[in-house]
């Protein structure tokens, strides 16, 4: 009986038991495959470290080679590619590169990391040293982010930028995170000042090497206020800007922008009129400016007459509103 009883339950599932049927396929789904997707992403960003080791070394035409599907800099340091590429030159390629087959082109490939040596295997005339592994977008995106990071070679505003292109292309916060190996704060951050500031302040300031998030946090705050938006576009086109060395380019936008005082408020000229009364047995001087009205009487009885409509100044203000009325046609 009990199993009938079971069998029965099973066949014709009451409301409350589908409901904790949905409620456990839904804990399944957070804690099983959302799970087990973070777990994956945190293994491929560990892996993407150690991708070239014990992988089989290939010599490949640099001009079978194409840059990354996303990039990671905003500009080369031409001093430090020069250093690399005496040192190849000299003693040859010490570190193999990481390409993936091309997923549109057949006998082509995508570089994943090493764009500057095998530019540098370009200009030499040489073949470039490379791993070649065959990656799907997302392991590819956390492998070039990973050993850049590895490297401590790209700036701050690299990895915003290259975050912003990530999630740009459809890629999740998840895989972003795992590739430059931050948190969802410091993401969300990162991600703040690529949104805010306008690309050309990016172009023109370069790179900004020793430039860290506080600062470029601070030119965000800055560069909301519209004034202060236009007038950092403007700078960074000057020839003040554009001649200044790359590395004092931020500070020197920084600094002018917080030295914008706001403009003084040029108070109104006040109105003074002069006339006579009482053919002329009194001088008048009137003075109005803004919300002050101020009258100088000057006769012998100046002191009296003042007096006298200072006394009278509630029945001439009375007066005063009637008339004002009767022009509205109140």
């Amino acid at each position: 009986m009990a199993r009938k009883h079971s069998l029965a339950n099973f066949a014709h599932p009451t409301e409350d038991s589908m409901q904790r049927s949905t409620e456990a396929r839904s804990e399944y789904t957070r804690r099983g495959a959302s799970r087990s997707m973070m777990q994956s992403l945190d293994e491929m960003a560990e892996n993407s470290i150690r991708l070239l080791e014990g992988e089989t070394i290939v010599s490949l035409d640099p001009h079978s080679l194409d840059s990354s599907f996303v990039s990671d800099r905003i500009d080369d340091d031409e001093d430090e590619y020069i250093q690399l590429r005496e040192a190849i030159r000299q003693s040859g390629q010490s570190t193999p590169i990481l390409v993936r087959p091309h997923p549109e082109i057949t006998d082509r490939y995508m570089i994943v990391f090493g764009h500057r040596r095998a530019r540098v295997a370009r200009e030499l005339g040489i073949t470039v040293r490379a791993v070649v592994k065959p990656l799907e977008d997302i392991a590819h995106v956390i492998a070039q982010g990973q050993e850049n990071s590895a490297r401590s070679d790209l700036t701050f505003i690299e990895k915003s930028l290259f975050a912003r292109r990530l999630i740009s292309k459809g890629m999740s916060k998840d895989v972003v995170k795992a590739a430059l190996t931050v948190d969802d704060t410091l993401l969300s951050r990162m991600l703040s000042v690529a949104e805010t500031v306008p690309d050309p302040i990016f172009d023109a300031v370069g790179a900004a090497k020793g430039v860290g998030r506080d600062r470029w946090e601070e030119l965000k705050k800055l560069v909301q206020i519209a004034d202060k938006r236009e007038r950092a576009v403007h700078f960074v086109g000057s020839d003040t800007f554009q001649q200044a060395p790359e590395e004092d380019r931020f500070n020197l936008l920084l600094a002018d922008l917080n030295n914008v005082k706001k403009p003084k408020r040029i108070a109104p000229s006040p109105s003074v009129r002069e006339f006579n009364v009482a053919s002329k047995s009194v001088a008048v001087k009137t003075r109005s400016s803004g919300k002050t009205f101020t009258i100088a009487l000057t006769s012998k009885d100046a002191s009296n007459f003042g007096a006298f409509v200072s006394d009278n100044l509630e029945a001439l203000y009375t007066a005063f509103l009637d008339q004002r009325n009767q022009e509205r046609g109140d």
